[in-house]
């Protein structure tokens, strides 16, 4: 048994924690977002394959969604954007091939599809402008949001991982988020930070602890979620925020809601 609790609250474990992660320059998974250094790169050289990638992130894991532009783009051979707007049979294809990219077949294409229309309408197929130097974190946020498949948390995770990783020069890093994620929601729940299981919930705690840039959690917690706050096992005594956490691991998060374990 541990003799004496950090006397941070959890709040201030995880902006310590978030700062850390800042300074390093990481993307999710450390200094990458997957593990094929191919799909890192292009991820990481073409900001529509970013756009692609904020789609891919639902219902799968990190490294594989992160890898799904680089390999959508192998096995049509181009991601051009006319021409997956022209040619949306063949993007259904390459996504539902055996192994299938994704779990949404029918959903996903539909999504790349419409993201390729849209920038190539709205942004003269350029999908760095909808982060462009000096905009607003809210007008990103609300331009991320009108792309089919990206609602309120794949947009705030998007907004963290430019402002993060990429440098991207936005102002108004206090109107930031985090991303309602199974992952920051269970750790802001078992660590004290919230008693309600709740969107609101979660945004008004991050606020409250980094008032000066919410998003800064998003990161620490959903490592923390992933790693060590686990459904089944959770490590507290390896957790980056262990001794400042209030430890109710007998809560965890279902649905919208919290489910109480025996």
């Amino acid at each position: 048994m541990r003799a004496s609790r950090d006397a941070r609250s959890p709040g201030d474990a995880l902006v310590a924690y978030g700062r850390e992660l800042e300074a390093r320059g990481d993307a999710q998974l450390g200094g990458s977002f997957t593990d094929i250094p191919e799909a890192d790169r292009l991820i990481k050289e073409r900001p529509e394959a970013f756009l692609f990638g904020v789609l891919f992130t639902q219902g799968i894991s990190a490294e594989r969604a992160w890898a799904g532009p680089y390999l959508l783009s192998q096995r049509l051979g181009h991601l051009d954007l006319t021409r997956l707007t022209e040619e949306p049979d063949a993007v259904r294809e390459a996504i539902a091939r055996p192994p299938a990219l994704h779990r949404f077949v029918e959903t996903l294409p539909v999504w790349i599809v419409s993201a390729a229309r849209r920038l190539l309408d709205d942004y003269d197929g350029e999908a760095a402008r909808i982060w462009a130097p000096g905009t607003h974190v809210l007008e990103v946020t609300e331009r991320l949001r009108a792309f089919d498949g990206i609602g309120p948390k794949k947009a705030a995770m998007a907004v963290e991982i430019l402002v993060r990783h990429f440098g991207a020069n936005l102002r108004g890093a206090e109107c930031g988020d985090v991303a309602y994620d199974v992952h920051v929601r269970r750790v802001f729940l078992r660590s004290g930070l919230i008693d309600r299981d709740v969107p609101e919930e979660v945004s008004r705690a991050a606020r409250e602890a980094c008032p000066e840039r919410p998003g800064l959690l998003d990161l620490p917690a959903w490592l923390i979620g992933r790693e060590t706050c686990r459904p089944g096992q959770p490590q507290c005594e390896t957790c980056r925020i262990g001794d400042a956490c209030a430890r109710r691991t007998h809560l965890d998060v279902e649905g919208v809601g919290v489910r109480r374990r025996g």
